[in-house]
């Protein structure tokens, strides 16, 4: 059977390459993929290339093809409905690049749940990075907490704690068009000089180092700053003088290639990928995906994602029925 894959071709340019697809084992399924989604802020950094070449291995998506800086295929945001084989039928979540059909394990897949429609489902990986950081955030009630940074992780841990109990929740940034992302997802907005100071935590994710300056800025004192940035091949400068000893800041690192501490022995990955498929039965959630696609201009809108020409949270990507036949 054949199909069809987005790939890196080079930093900049992305092509699209046939693929010939292997027979299904007894232990395999055949996933027709309905939705792709693009993850603005690290998939734009591959794009352009920015993947430092000390963090090649710890980058790799779970079925990337290509090594970086390119060729790749990259991608983690899939929904597809299955073919053949234990699921057949069943619409289900994988972290499986741009492509129109493929075969893996079932065991890699996740049937998403009935009230979950697939194109929200795509914002899976993105829900599942905010729940892994909200763990390591470990957040009480009456809480006062800051969110800085509106871009999809920064606005998908926004969503959750909107739901948490006694809350003082702001999402925090530079962007003022951002104001209706925040009222949509039920929490308060600010730009960066009108956010509200005395937080116990600040949730930081704007890939800057204006936004974790800000962040620490905002802590009150012993609060915490859990950094869910990825900076990639730049560098940042974080003020460790004036303030941040005499009031015993904390900054804490959270990445979703291992599950938080606090939960690490009791969740497995595949726990943490279902409770994330559980809260997008929020519509809430919708707000997130802010552009759709086709797969066949996938490389006329990559460069257009990564300059900003398009901007986007989540930028869903469409799949023709027939496509790769």
């Amino acid at each position: 059977m054949k199909a069809e894959a987005f790939w890196l071709a080079e930093p900049g340019r992305g092509e699209i390459r046939p693929v010939t697809l292997p027979d299904p084992g007894p232990d395999d399924v055949l996933v027709r993929t309905l939705h792709s989604g693009v993850s603005r802020g690290t998939e734009t950094l591959v794009f352009r290339g920015g993947v430092p070449e000390s963090q090649h291995e710890v980058m790799r998506a779970p079925f990337q093809e290509g090594d970086f800086p390119a060729p790749v295929k990259y991608g983690y945001l899939n929904v597809g409905v299955v073919e053949q084989g234990a699921l057949a039928g069943r619409t289900v979540f994988s972290l499986f690049p741009h492509q129109t059909r493929f075969v893996v394990p079932a065991s890699a897949v996740t049937v998403v749940p009935d009230q979950v429609p697939p194109a929200r489902a795509v914002l899976a990986g993105t829900v599942e990075t905010a729940l892994n950081g909200l763990w390591d955030a470990a957040p009480l009630i009456g809480d006062r907490i800051a969110v800085v940074g509106a871009g999809m992780v920064g606005a998908s841990v926004a969503a959750i704690l909107s739901k948490f109990p006694g809350a003082r929740v702001q999402l925090v940034d530079a962007n003022p068009e951002r104001a209706s992302l925040a009222a949509a997802l039920g929490v308060d907005f600010a730009l960066p000089s009108d956010a509200a100071g005395d937080c116990d935590l600040v949730i930081h994710a704007s890939a800057t180092a204006a936004g974790l300056t800000r962040s620490l800025e905002l802590l009150a004192p012993e609060g915490t700053v859990v950094e869910l940035s990825w900076y990639g091949d730049r560098e940042v400068t974080v003020p460790l003088g004036e303030f941040f000893h005499s009031r015993r800041l904390v900054v804490k690192s959270s990445q979703v290639g291992g599950i938080a501490p606090a939960r690490r022995g009791r969740r497995t990955y595949a726990d943490r990928l279902a409770t994330a498929l559980d809260l997008l039965a929020d519509p809430v959630f919708d707000a997130l995906l802010t552009g759709e696609s086709a797969f066949a201009a996938l490389p006329e809108v990559m460069p257009k994602l990564t300059s900003g020409e398009l901007p986007a949270l989540c930028h869903l990507i469409t799949y023709d029925d027939k496509a790769g036949e």
